[in-house]
């Protein structure tokens, strides 16, 4: 007979079907990006700005949850943290975009491979982290890897580069921002910062006659207005997961979205990849090998020590 499930067992399975949504529809979103073509990756870019911000403003308006506004408005320096956050995700969403129609989206998939080492070099870098040797090594061979695929391939892997260093400062700027607001709030605020940027665009794209929206059918311009829900959905099933299980396991998961993104690009997409961007995408791999074990170590080593403390706590006394 199975044990009984209890309450923490049933958040922990509960955040982690979550964290196994979020990063397998981020996985998936090759596909999305995909059928979005003829489009191109600005006017993508714009589309999903805009909608998101719609799609935002409808959920606050259902919880009618605008006070935190408030907290922004009285606040410049978090204000000036999300412009920089918004910014810097644009970036991100373009670049990967651009990689998805130009039948690269292995290269995007390796950005994200390489992010985990990208972040922890940041927090070196930027954060004076102290680093334990397995991270050093990670850090090591992950930058042997963007030198080798640099000479072997030719020329400088930019577009996975520009994925990792721009999501990896992404999310060093919200660590600095603080956690004052959820994902929904900085969503919201992030996307209402790009939104004159997007329909600046829209209407340059408009003028040249290079828009799409409309002119390929109710399919593709249902598409296009999805693209605020394909983009705040995953978000949400990651802030629940984060709420609900620990760390270590956040940073297994994650690499479910670039082996998908790779999968689908080679074997669905059929793009091209060469010997020699396997053997660059292999050393990765062994510098997340690296990373995961000295997290898995340092999770169990954390765990140790919590329940000593606990052993030594001593016993509670009760008033007469």
């Amino acid at each position: 007979m199975s044990p009984p499930v209890t309450g923490d067992d049933a958040e922990l399975r509960r955040g982690t079907i979550q964290a196994f949504l979020a990063y397998g529809i981020w996985g998936l979103f090759p596909l999305y990006f995909h059928a979005l073509q003829p489009s191109g990756a600005f006017e993508i870019l714009a589309h999903r700005i805009l909608w998101t911000v719609a799609f935002c403003v409808l959920v606050l308006l259902v919880r009618r949850d605008f006070g935190w506004l408030r907290t922004v408005a009285a606040r410049p320096r978090l204000l000036g943290g999300l412009t920089v956050a918004a910014l810097l995700i644009a970036v991100n969403w373009v670049v990967y975009v651009l990689a998805v129609i130009t039948g690269r989206t292995y290269a995007a998939a390796l950005g994200y491979f390489l992010n985990p080492i990208v972040t922890v070099g940041l927090g070196v870098l930027v954060l004076r982290e102290r680093l334990r040797p397995l991270q050093w090594a990670a850090v090591a061979v992950g930058a042997a890897a963007a030198i080798y695929l640099t000479v072997a391939g030719g020329e400088f892997p930019w577009i996975a580069v520009s994925v990792a260093l721009s999501f990896g400062f992404y999310g060093l700027v919200k660590k600095k921002v603080g956690a004052t607001l959820d994902a929904m709030h900085s969503l919201t605020v992030e996307t209402l910062v790009l939104a004159p940027v997007a329909v600046g665009v829209l209407f340059w794209l408009g003028a040249r006659g290079s828009t799409t929206f409309g002119d390929h059918g109710a399919w593709h311009t249902g598409l296009l207005v999805a693209a605020g829900v394909v983009t705040a959905i995953p978000l949400l099933f990651f802030a629940a997961a984060a709420r609900r299980i620990p760390l270590v396991t956040i940073g297994l998961i994650q690499f479910l979205t670039p082996m998908l993104q790779l999968l689908i690009g080679v074997v669905l997409l059929h793009e091209h990849v060469s010997g020699a961007l396997w053997v660059g995408f292999g050393i990765v791999w062994v510098a997340l090998v690296l990373l995961t074990i000295d997290s898995v170590r340092q999770a169990r080593a954390t765990r140790i020590v919590r329940r000593a403390d606990r052993a030594r706590l001593p016993d509670p006394t009760f008033p007469a």
